[in-house]
């Protein structure tokens, strides 16, 4: 059996600038619903096409300076890439911050976690 490789660390990029960043997660909705009628098996008929959803969750530590506004991000594009060379980028565009938290501990630095609305996914 053959070696392989698998992704790695990645970059993040909003507009442009690239930030640290501890974790992130991505969750996607197709839309998709299933289409329920009265029939003699009790069974849905089938499904309906929806209106995709992009859902990011980010981690990252707050710097002294230099730190985003997290709170206040309207039509940004997330570009996520992997730091070794042949890897694809994915970039979500039209991003909105839906909400924000601050989290601080005696042992950690101190983190922003970040849920924000993508309207748009592309491979580049």
């Amino acid at each position: 059996m053959a070696l392989k490789e698998y992704l790695g660390a990645i970059v993040l990029e909003v507009d442009g600038q690239e930030y640290e960043v501890e974790s992130v997660d991505i969750s996607h909705k197709s839309g998709r619903k299933l289409v329920k009628t009265m029939n003699r098996t009790g069974r849905a008929s089938g499904y309906s096409e929806g209106v995709h959803e992009f859902s990011l969750r980010v981690t990252a530590p707050v710097p002294k300076e230099g730190a985003p506004d997290w709170d206040n991000i309207v039509g940004a594009k997330l570009t996520i890439y992997p730091v070794s060379a042949g890897g694809r980028r994915e970039s979500y565009l039209d991003c909105v911050s839906m909400e924000d938290s601050r989290k601080y501990s005696v042992d950690n630095e101190a983190k922003v976690d970040v849920t924000l609305a993508a309207l748009d996914r592309i491979e580049e």
